[in-house]
């Protein structure tokens, strides 16, 4: 069988990944003053994936970025689950943040949360949550 010529739709979505990546990466870093967070910027992150996994096949993809994402969705639910743990060993109510500002060399003076690790755990969930999902209807045809 002769396969198809997509190599326009592959082109473009090589780019249009980069643009969808580098946006989706700006929504998790915004989000903690501004509209976004590792929910939004997880959910970005999984259209990227989803866009290489219609323009590839699945199994390309999947041999190119080699991740169980079962597994990573329950990572990043164990590291949301453990920021709101952690607060309770320092007596603090669950899911407390504690943020401070640090003179970092190149960045210069930076605010660092901890509600970040929460959203990379957040992020991660819904990462591997998401693509989980979208593969599990695309191998049911």
């Amino acid at each position: 069988m002769k396969e198809p010529n997509d190599v326009i739709i592959r082109s473009v979505s090589k780019v249009a990944v980069v643009i969808i990546l580098t946006f989706a990466i700006n929504l998790f870093i915004s989000g903690h003053h501004y509209p976004g967070g590792g929910f939004i910027g997880g959910l970005a992150f999984a259209s990227a994936l989803i866009l290489l996994f219609l323009a590839f096949d699945i199994e390309t993809v999947r041999k190119n970025i080699p991740v169980d994402f079962k597994i990573l969705a329950a990572v990043g639910v164990l590291i949301s689950v453990a920021t709101g743990v952690g607060s309770l060993a320092f007596d603090a109510p669950f899911l407390s943040q504690v943020f401070g500002y640090f003179n970092l060399p190149i960045f210069g003076k930076t605010e660092l949360a901890t509600a970040v690790l929460f959203d990379i755990g957040v992020a991660l969930a819904v990462i591997g949550t998401s693509i989980t999902i979208i593969l599990s209807i695309g191998d049911d045809r």
